[in-house]
């Protein structure tokens, strides 16, 4: 397999497999092998048809509309293969030891185009300025040794909220409203959603602490010695967001605080 070891090909054709009876009709499993291939090759932009290219390089045209079928008309559920994802990943995770914290987060998706939903000019941390991106909120659980996404959210932006053209091209459903990026991480309701979303994957909780952050119901972060854990919190004071993240400085007490995106 293109880019792959034998034993890790062997170990990405066991993984595609479990995700097989999630996504519906057999004929989606070669799409889906192939699309989580080219996602993780040094391809540089990820949208389907260089994916095709780099895939089925002989077959490019034909590969190309097998692959913008499966990501943008079959009818799967990401919810689902999420969870199947989290059943399968998680039990790996925790074999270097508990969940100790969630994460929740913003991530920024570099694009060239103006197509996809939710692209506009907005913050993107790969790149860690303003630039045209997809941005997605995302629950994570996380220990010393990994972090494992269990919940995404696609942020829709107000420019796009607003529009009513671009929304109907995009499918999108009338009940999707914009919210600020800070409500859709940091609120109650947000936060509910996106844990009842990941729920079925969360085998084990963060520590228990008297304490709970009034809008997340989860424990509030403490301070952590970096020197003895991977797990660190940093402070950031623009936006409103509890979480913990790696952090690789060792010998210096981190105050649990607001992780900014």
């Amino acid at each position: 397999m293109n880019g792959l070891s034998r034993g890790s090909e062997s170990d990405f054709a066991a993984y595609v497999e479990g995700l097989v009876d999630v996504i519906g009709h057999a004929d989606r499993a070669e799409p889906l092998k192939d699309y989580c291939l080219g996602l993780m090759l040094p391809v540089e932009r990820k949208s389907v048809e260089p994916l095709a290219a780099v895939t089925a390089p002989a077959r490019v045209s034909s590969k190309h509309q097998s692959l913008l079928h499966f990501v943008g008309q079959a009818p799967w559920s990401d919810e689902a293969l999420l969870r199947r994802v989290g059943d399968l990943v998680l039990a790996l995770i925790e074999r270097h030891g508990s969940i100790e914290a969630w994460i929740v987060d913003d991530t920024g998706f570099p694009k060239k185009g103006k197509h996809s939903v939710g692209v506009a000019r907005q913050y993107c941390g790969q790149l860690g300025k303003q630039d045209n991106c997809q941005v997605a909120v995302s629950l994570s659980v996380a220990n010393v040794a990994a972090s494992l996404p269990i919940a995404y959210r696609l942020y829709l932006p107000e420019i796009w909220a607003g529009d009513a053209e671009r929304r109907r091209k995009a499918k999108i459903p009338d009940s999707v409203a914009f919210q600020t990026k800070t409500a859709t991480r940091g609120g109650p309701v947000a936060t509910q959603t996106l844990a009842r979303k990941g729920s079925h994957s969360i085998r084990s909780a963060p520590p228990k602490r008297p304490e709970l952050h009034p809008a997340w119901r989860w424990p509030t972060p403490a301070m952590a010695p970096t020197a003895h854990s991977a797990l660190a919190c940093r402070r950031s004071d623009s936006t409103t967001s509890w979480a913990c993240s790696r952090h690789s400085v060792s010998g210096e007490m981190m105050e649990a605080s607001r992780l900014s995106v």
